[in-house]
C-alpha cells in the first residue's frame, strides 16, 4: 500500500523510527515513573481535574520521575480561550508544578515536545502513513449520513453499533480502488484496520482496578480525521510512546476505550504503558450515590474553593485522603509532616469511587489551619479578603497587630482552637474586634446567656465595670476576681449548690461571665475573654461596658 500512502501523505518524508530516535528512552532511575496530565482546553478546571492531576503528580514525584503537561486540543472547535493558562495557574495554585510540557498558550519546556497535539500533526501523519504502508490502516469514504443510517439499522436489529466486520464497507478494497476514489475527490478519513474478534477476551491488569478482562476491539476506529488531525485514540498511543510515558492515569470513563488502545499499541509494536483508571468522585444524595456533577454541584468547580476560602493545601490534603484512605491515619501519626512525604499507592485507591464529603473537608481544613503559624493565617486571609471581602481586608490591614493577636489565641496549646475551615468564616468570628462593625450591630442581634435578660445583663455589667481591673496580668487571676464579684452580688460558684438551692441565688457565676462576654463581644461564644479584653485595651473595653449599659 505504499502508493496509497504516498498519495495521501505526499509531504511526509520521515518514518516512525526517525521520531523514536529523536525522543529516546529517558535516562531515569529504574523505578522512576513518567506521568502526564493531559486535559483538553475545552473549559476551566474542576475538582476532578485536580484529583486526576494529583494522582499523576504524586506517582511521578515520589519516584523521582517526570510529570508533564500535554494539551490534547485536536478538537479545536471546542477550545475555550484562556483554558491552557487557567490549567497551569490552577495547578501551581494547588502546589503542582510540571517538569515538562506547556508553560503558556504557545510556549513549552522539555525535550519531548511539542506538548500540544495540534502542533504534532506531522508526527501523527508519519505514523498513520506507516500504518497504511503496512496495510494496518485505510481511507474510509463513508459519509456521516451513511454512518447514521448504519447505526439506526444496528440498533433496530439489536446489533453492537459501530464500524466493523461486514459493516466496514471500505475495509478490504484493493490499493487501486482506494487510489481511484481519492483521485475522484471523494472525501475520506483514515481508519485503523482491526483484526480483533469481539468473542475473544483480553486479560489485563489495571494499576487501580486490579485484574480485569474485556473483549478484543473489533472496531475500525478513526485515527485521522478529515482535517488531518488525529483522534484521541491515535494521538494518545503516539504521544505516550514518544514521550516515554510509563504510567497513564486517567478517569474510569476511558475504560471502554482501553481495548482500542491496547490493540493499537500492540499492532504498532510499541510497549504498553501501565494503566490506572481513576474512579469517579461521587456524592451522597439521599440513599444513593451519584457522580459529582459540574452542573448540579458548586463544589465541583475549582473556583468554589477559592471563593469560599479553603487554603489550597487543605483541598490537596483532603484529595489525598480520597486517593488513599490511609492518609488520615498517616496525618494523625505525622501531624507536622509535609504532605509530600506521604506515599500514594495506586492499588490502594477505592475501586468504586471516593465519596466527596464537604463536612470531612471542613474538619480536615480546620485541623490544618489550627496548626498554621499565625503569620501564615493572617497572610492567607488578607490575600483572600482583598479579592472577596474588601471591607474586612481594609480593617484587618489597618489593625494587623490586633488581628494577629486574636488569631493567635490558644495557638500554642495542646488543643489549639479550630474556629475556621475557610476564610469566608473569619468575618463572623472576628468582626466584633472592630468598632466599625461592633457599634453598628442591631440590639436584637446581641446574644445573651440563656435565661439572662438584657436588663439583668446590664445590671451585672454596671456593677462589674466598677471593679474591672485592666492591670491583672493572668487569666487565672482575672477569673478569680470575676468569680468573687459574682459571689458578692448574689451568684453561685458551685453548680451542685445552685441546683439544690436555686431560690437562694440570682444565678451562676457563668451567667455573670456570659453577661460580660455579651457586653464585650455581643456573642455567647468567643475565645478567652480575658485575652480579648487585653487585645481591645483598657479604653475600648470600658467604652464597651459603658455603651452596653445604655442600650
Amino acid at each position: 500500500m505504499k502508493k496509497l500512502a504516498e498519495l495521501i501523505f505526499p509531504n511526509i518524508s520521515k518514518v516512525p523510527q526517525d521520531y523514536l530516535k529523536l525522543y529516546p528512552i529517558r535516562n531515569l532511575e529504574n523505578d522512576a515513573k513518567v506521568t502526564r496530565y493531559a486535559p483538553s482546553p475545552t473549559g476551566f478546571q474542576h475538582i476532578g481535574g485536580i484529583f486526576a492531576a494529583l494522582v499523576a503528580e504524586r506517582i511521578a514525584k515520589q519516584s523521582k520521575g517526570v510529570f508533564y503537561l500535554r494539551i490534547e486540543d485536536t478538537d479545536q472547535k471546542r477550545e475555550v480561550e484562556g483554558a491552557i493558562d487557567d490549567t497551569i495557574e490552577t495547578m501551581h495554585k494547588y502546589g503542582m508544578y510540571f517538569d515538562e510540557g506547556m508553560t503558556g498558550q504557545l510556549s513549552f519546556k522539555g525535550e519531548y515536545g511539542p506538548y500540544r497535539q495540534s502542533e504534532r500533526k506531522e508526527i501523527y501523519q508519519t505514523f498513520a502513513k506507516d500504518l497504511i504502508v503496512k496495510g494496518l490502516a485505510y481511507p474510509c469514504f463513508t459519509t456521516s449520513q451513511e454512518l447514521d443510517e448504519l447505526r439506526k439499522r444496528q440498533v433496530e436489529e439489536k446489533l453492537t453499533p459501530g464500524y466493523y466486520g461486514e459493516f466496514a464497507k471500505y475495509h478490504n478494497l484493493s490499493e487501486d480502488e482506494y487510489i481511484e476514489k481519492i483521485k475522484e475527490g471523494t472525501p475520506y478519513i483514515i481508519r485503523f484496520k482491526s483484526d480483533g474478534d469481539f468473542e475473544k477476551r483480553v486479560e489485563f491488569h489495571d494499576e487501580i482496578k486490579g485484574d480485569i478482562s474485556f473483549p478484543e476491539n473489533n472496531q475500525d476506529v478513526v485515527i485521522i480525521k478529515g482535517d488531518g488531525l488525529p483522534t484521541y485514540h491515535f494521538a494518545h498511543v503516539i504521544d505516550d510512546t514518544l514521550m516515554r510515558t510509563t504510567h497513564v492515569t486517567r478517569g474510569e470513563e476511558w475504560l471502554p476505550s482501553l481495548p482500542i488502545h491496547v490493540q493499537l499499541f500492540e499492532a504498532m509494536g510499541y510497549p504498553l504503558p501501565k494503566f490506572g483508571h481513576i474512579p469517579t468522585i461521587r456524592k451522597q444524595e439521599g440513599d444513593s450515590r451519584r457522580k459529582l456533577s459540574k452542573r448540579k454541584d458548586p463544589e465541583s468547580a475549582v473556583t468554589y474553593y477559592e471563593e469560599e476560602g479553603y487554603p489550597a493545601e487543605c483541598v490537596i490534603e483532603y484529595l489525598l485522603n480520597l486517593i488513599n484512605s490511609s492518609y488520615e491515619q498517616w496525618r494523625t501519626d505525622n501531624p507536622l509532616a509535609d504532605y509530600h512525604t506521604f506515599i500514594v499507592h495506586l492499588d490502594k485507591m477505592s475501586k468504586n469511587g471516593a465519596l466527596f464529603d464537604i463536612v470531612k473537608l471542613n474538619d480536615m481544613s480546620k485541623d490544618i489551619i489550627a496548626k498554621m503559624p499565625v503569620e501564615k493565617v493572617y497572610n492567607y486571609y488578607i490575600v483572600w479578603a482583598e479579592k472577596f471581602d474588601k471591607e474586612m481586608f481594609e480593617l484587618v490591614f489597618k489593625h494587623k497587630e490586633q488581628t494577629e493577636q486574636f488569631l493567635d489565641i490558644d495557638k500554642d496549646t495542646p488543643k489549639p482552637r479550630k474556629d475556621f475551615a475557610k476564610w469566608n468564616e473569619v468575618r463572623d468570628k472576628i468582626k466584633y474586634l472592630f468598632d466599625e462593625f461592633f457599634y453598628k450591630e442591631p440590639i436584637e442581634k446581641i446574644e445573651l446567656p440563656k435565661g439572662v435578660s438584657m436588663e439583668q445583663a446590664q445590671s451585672i455589667v454596671k456593677g462589674y465595670k466598677k471593679v474591672y481591673n485592666p492591670d491583672v496580668n493572668s487569666q487565672e487571676q482575672w477569673f478569680e476576681d470575676l468569680k468573687q464579684f459574682a459571689i458578692d452580688i448574689g451568684y453561685c460558684a458551685n453548680r451542685k449548690e445552685y441546683k439544690n438551692n436555686p431560690d437562694k441565688y440570682k444565678g451562676m457565676v457563668s451567667d455573670v461571665a456570659g453577661a460580660v462576654r455579651s457586653a464585650i463581644t455581643h456573642r455567647n461564644n468567643s475565645p478567652d475573654l480575658y485575652t480579648i479584653m487585653k487585645i481591645l485595651g483598657e479604653e475600648r473595653t470600658k467604652e464597651r461596658f459603658e455603651k452596653f449599659c445604655i442600650l
